[in-house]
């Protein structure tokens, strides 16, 4: 496949509040899912063919010698910009290779994926779990596979993702879910939300974390309208009115929303407070596993 130069793969956070990462790590560049509303499309973060998925150049040298030259473990957050296990890994093998180092230094790991080719991993995960926190998360947004296959065309649907967590949960691993975005006027109904908790729970999976809304920046937010006219003909027209050129597009079923997710987690004991979600994943590693100094 096509790759990209790198200097560098692994990114201090400045704070460890998302899910408790004290790095993030990208091992490609760019996404196939085809989601029609992809915040990572953004202008602002300057990656152009968005839809092409190209490797980085010498990466899993890169992580090394970086994992390396830390003196005290961390965290590795992956995910957040492009799908660890895109199609292309698996034959690259990039993350399955990225995380037989990440067990070999002792670091924890999180991860957030849409494909179920992350339980070709479980071994390796079960691995550092027994060093370090981890915690395997995907993001599901519906529980209709139907409006799944509109709106994420090109990853593999809910219930496939649903059947993943179930497995790694069986094998003892920390699962969650991260149920955004919710999008406005598409899947922002009270059925969804109590779907997607339920089944979730039947899973195994032990935290979600919501956003009843979504983001429209430069570039993403005339994309997402394209697909909304293709998919749902009038309702662009519909955002363009209630949201205006707004950033942050806030379901107006929000609070109700989250009445039935929070009453519905609470429920069935799942963690979806993100202090909540941190302390429980890393519960047990000790604080000199939870922290670094570079």
């Amino acid at each position: 496949m096509e790759t990209i130069p790198a200097k560098t793969i692994l990114q201090k956070n400045k704070t460890s509040e998302w899910f408790g990462n004290d790095y993030n790590m990208n091992l490609y560049r760019g996404c196939c899912h085809g989601c029609i509303y992809c915040d990572s499309r953004s202008e602002c973060y300057r990656i152009d063919n968005f839809d092409e998925v190209r490797a980085k150049e010498n990466a899993l040298v890169i992580l090394r010698d970086e994992l390396r030259r830390k003196v005290r473990s961390g965290v590795i957050g992956t995910g957040a910009m492009c799908d660890p296990y895109n199609p292309f890994e698996e034959k690259e093998m990039l993350t399955r290779h990225s995380l037989e180092l990440i067990s070999a230094y002792n670091f924890g790991i999180t991860v957030i994926t849409k494909s179920p080719l992350i339980t070709r991993d479980i071994d390796l995960y079960k691995e550092i779990s027994e060093h370090s926190p981890v915690l395997c998360k995907m993001t599901i947004t519906t529980a209709d596979d139907e409006l799944c296959k509109l709106i994420e065309p090109k990853v593999a649907v809910s219930s496939e993702r649903f059947e993943a967590l179930a497995k790694m949960s069986e094998n003892g691993l920390f699962t969650g879910i991260t149920l955004m975005p919710v999008l406005p006027f598409i899947n922002d109904t009270e059925d969804n939300i109590r779907k997607i908790v339920r089944t979730a729970h039947q899973c195994g999976v032990r935290c979600i974390y919501p956003f009843f809304g979504m983001t429209l920046r430069a570039n993403q937010r005339e994309y997402y309208f394209s697909r909304l006219d293709m998919l749902f003909p009038g309702l662009s027209d519909k955002y363009r009115k209630y949201y205006g050129e707004r950033y942050e597009c806030v379901s107006p079923n929000a609070k109700k929303l989250w009445n039935v997710f929070s009453n519905e987690c609470d429920r069935f004991g799942i963690f979806y407070n993100m202090k909540d979600i941190i302390s429980s994943y890393k519960q047990g590693y000790g604080d000199l596993q939870l922290s670094f100094f570079d």
